[in-house]
């Protein structure tokens, strides 16, 4: 049975009469398009040299706030106190411009915190009144429910309104407000005392500029960085030097602001994990093939890292588990072992575990399924406990989720839904295009943005992309359906007639323009090995199947004097012209035809399906290792797959082509496949009197494995093969077979578990949708902006 065995029909796309001015047009139109994005493609290669961060005032405030060690009655850094008079919003409020309207809390904080500085060094009259004003105007924001409040906010902004009262400073709040405030701290003080976990004294050591005196300085300082900084927050850092004079922290905060001139960011340094989640995004979102320079050398540069075991990346769950999957991914080596340091209990215990952070429980599921050695029991772990935390709708880090991230929820369904093994890319970029936030603002102890993390530019080139390749691909699928008729395919009644399937595994996993001769290798090949195994299940007799065999081994042949009924005649032509093809295309790429291995590729499969029909009319019940011997190439991904390797680019040498690593790459994906199909269909194929994988191991185990016993089994067959496929796909030493070729496996694995998720409910319908989102369905890029917009006026009403 082939891969498209369990999908029912989908209409065809219908042809035009007039589709090569069609197919002209297009081409003028994506070439001009084309054109226009040059810039844009310019302009991100251009975020790889410099991570862009917002200023924060809330932190700015604080470093400003430093007595210069001259005189106790002059700041430490004036240029931050200048900032702070210049930077005032029209509103009188200091913060982000176009402030969310979720984030009046965060205003609130970063006002009184300004008003303070400029408060503490008698200046700027007028906009501490104007601050002052904003704050009465909104203080009643902080009982709001819906708000946003920053990390530590009810620690944080009660201590600045005490120390506005000991500055004399009449702050608008009534004394019942201020009590309010107070009792939330005091139950913030309680619910973390009460749990005395390592978490909650990192909590309190990372909001110390809001403990003040209470706080035991010299004890937090067991949190410093070795660039100085206490968890990379200025803010803290300018808290930690006021009381301890601790030169480090001195450094740290001086080399800030030398980068940023007269002002910090609320986080600082950011730049490995920011780009990281630059590349994660071109990655999702389809366009990383436009920047494989920029992402190698940025790549290259965080392997060096974590090689040196930079705190940048170990110190933070969310980064380290970004870069070792993005790393893996890419084919450099990297151990699991620093995710021992996040095992459920450890993590729990952190301060990101404290704060209920679901974006990192997200990036250690997401690395938890790169595993490919059979030891990596810390990834499995490590995968349970992270899918039983997002599963959980009652989940604290669902409900603790940052309301401005009104796609975590998205975020959580689609990587539940689709794991990495199942999540075709083109199905992906779309999804990711539909979630993605151009406008996304992170929260810590204050809201901050940078373009490297959000940028209308990335979703721009992605929406363009996306539709020029789909708007080839319409045209590749009518050329498909002109090839089926005009090879007389459609008049075989038995034939199931799944060209749509096909075009569409094709067009989701190899969808660059360029690789237009592989996706038309690989999808024509998928009609006729669906055709041919219909023929060898119920479309011939005996003697059809030897005839057909006996042409392809000839070759030479001329089939009007052969004698061969006209099933035989049209299956060998469409077969024989497509072999054909592939060999005249092959030149161009490989030097020389290849048409000679596609046709052993063919012999190899008709052999084995034939095999597997004389079990059938012999009634023989063969064992279940001869069966997966022969069933690995019945399965028939072989003329798929293989003839689109010298196709996809590099050149294959007969050494590379003949070699072992290639054997095995083939084996192990179409064991797969071949397990997930017999796991899917024992049950009709026991009723037909067919030998499958899994009734063959009820069968031989004298009544003592039952089906269910079985189908558990395999599945854990499919998985060890598949971390041993992508160990394979990864592994750079030792391999000689080009990485873009070995993907070919891997992207026809992915195809595999969607086609036959059913446990998850990929039903046609939802197969109907997806090919008509690659295929048919143009993405509008205004429309995501509008849908963004909604989703910004839903997070208000939430």
């Amino acid at each position: 049975m082939s891969l498209s065995g369990l999908i029912t029909p989908l209409c065809s796309i219908s042809s035009t009469s007039d589709s090569s001015r069609i197919a002209s047009n297009v081409k003028m139109k994506n070439n001009s398009t084309a054109l226009c994005l040059e810039d844009t493609k310019e302009r991100i290669k251009n975020m790889f040299n410099k991570v862009e961060l917002s200023i924060s005032s809330y932190d700015t405030a604080w470093v400003a706030m430093i007595p210069s060690p001259a005189s106790p009655h002059a700041p430490f850094f004036p240029q931050c106190l200048n900032w702070l008079l210049d930077n005032q919003l029209f509103d009188g409020s200091w913060g982000l411009p176009g402030r969310h309207p979720l984030l009046m809390s965060d205003s609130l904080l970063s006002t009184l915190a300004c008003i303070l500085a400029l408060k503490q060094w008698g200046t700027g009259e007028d906009q501490i009144n104007k601050g002052l004003q904003f704050i009465e105007s909104n203080i009643t924001s902080i009982k709001d429910e819906k708000q946003q409040p920053p990390i530590g906010f009810d620690i944080l902004f009660p201590s600045l309104v005490e120390s506005a009262q000991n500055l004399g400073i009449n702050l608008p709040i009534g004394a019942a407000s201020f009590e309010a405030m107070i009792q939330k701290k005091e139950i913030e003080h309680q619910r973390g005392s009460q749990s005395n976990s390592e978490g909650w004294r990192a909590y309190l050591a990372y909001v110390s500029e809001g403990m003040m005196k209470s706080q035991d300085w010299k004890t937090i300082m067991k949190y410093q960085r070795k660039n100085g900084s206490l968890f990379n927050s200025p803010a803290t850092t300018a808290a930690a030097f006021q009381h301890l004079k601790n030169n480090d922290c001195l450094n740290y905060l001086q080399s800030v602001l030398e980068k940023f001139g007269n002002a910090v960011p609320t986080v600082y340094p950011l730049e490995i994990y920011a780009r990281l989640c630059m590349i994660d995004s071109l990655e999702r979102l389809g366009i990383a093939h436009h920047f494989k320079e920029e992402i190698r050398g940025a790549l290259d540069e965080t392997y060096r890292n974590w090689l040196q075991g930079v705190e940048e990346i170990f110190l933070d769950p969310t980064t380290c588990a970004m870069a070792f999957r993005i790393l893996r991914l890419n084919g450099y080596d990297v151990s699991s072992d620093p995710f021992y340091q996040y095992s459920e209990d450890k993590f729990a215990n952190s301060l990101k575990g404290y704060l209920k952070d679901v974006g990192a429980v997200l990036e250690l599921y997401r690395a938890s399924q790169v595993i490919i050695h059979p030891d990596e029991s810390v990834l499995a772990g490590q995968k349970t406990w992270t899918r039983h935390l997002l599963k959980q709708e009652s989940s604290p880090y669902r409900l603790y989720a940052d309301k401005l991230r009104s796609y975590v929820d998205h975020e959580v369904s689609d990587v539940l839904n689709f794991p990495y093994h199942a999540n075709l890319e083109r199905l992906l970029n779309r999804r990711s295009m539909e979630h993605y936030n151009v406008e996304e603002t992170r929260i810590l102890k204050t809201s901050y943005r940078s373009c490297n993390l959000a940028n209308q530019e990335i979703l721009k080139l992605a929406v363009e992309d996306f539709n020029i390749c789909q708007s080839i691909h319409s045209e590749e699928f009518k050329q498909l359906a002109r090839w089926v008729i005009e090879s007389r395919l459609d008049k075989l009644k038995f034939a199931r007639q799944k060209l749509a399937y096909c075009y569409f595994s094709g067009a989701a996993t190899l969808f660059s323009p360029e690789l237009s001769d592989a996706r038309m290798s690989w999808a024509k090949n998928g009609v006729l090995t669906t055709v041919v195994d219909d023929f060898f299940d119920v479309g011939s007799s005996e003697e059809e199947q030897v005839n057909l065999i006996q042409l392809v081994e000839e070759w030479d042949v001329d089939i009007d004097t052969d004698g061969c009924s006209e099933t035989v005649k049209i299956i060998f032509s469409a077969i024989r012209s497509s072999i054909c093809a592939i060999g005249e295309k092959s030149v161009k790429r490989q030097g020389h035809n290849v048409k000679n291995k596609v046709i052993n590729i063919w012999l190899n499969l008709i052999r084995s399906m034939f095999r597997e029909a004389e079990w059938l009319r012999t009634k023989t019940v063969p064992a279940i290792d001869d069966y997966m011997q022969n069933a690995y190439t019945s399965f028939a991904l072989g003329p798929i797959v293989l003839p689109a390797l010298y196709l996809v680019g590099p050149k294959l040498s007969d050494e590379v082509a003949e070699n072992n690593e290639l054997d095995c790459l083939f084996k192990l994906m179409s064991t797969c496949g071949r397990l997930l199909n017999d796991i899917h269909s024992f049950k009709r194929e026991s009723e037909e009197g067919k030998v499958n994988a899994v009734t063959l191991r009820i069968s031989h185990s004298n009544g003592l494995i039952t089906a269910e016993d079985a189908i558990e089994e395999m599945k854990g067959i499919i998985e060890d093969k598949r971390i041993e496929l992508l160990r394979l796909i990864l592994q750079e030493k030792g391999s000689i077979v080009p990485r873009d070729c070995k993907d070919l496996f891997w992207k026809m694995t992915k195809v595999l578990h969607l086609f036959y998720m059913k446990d998850d409910g990929f039903t046609s319908h939802e197969m109907h949708s997806s090919v008509n989102a690659v295929l048919k369905e143009p993405v509008v890029f205004n429309e995501l902006l509008v849908d963004a917009q909604q989703n910004r006026i839903l997070c208000q009403s939430c």
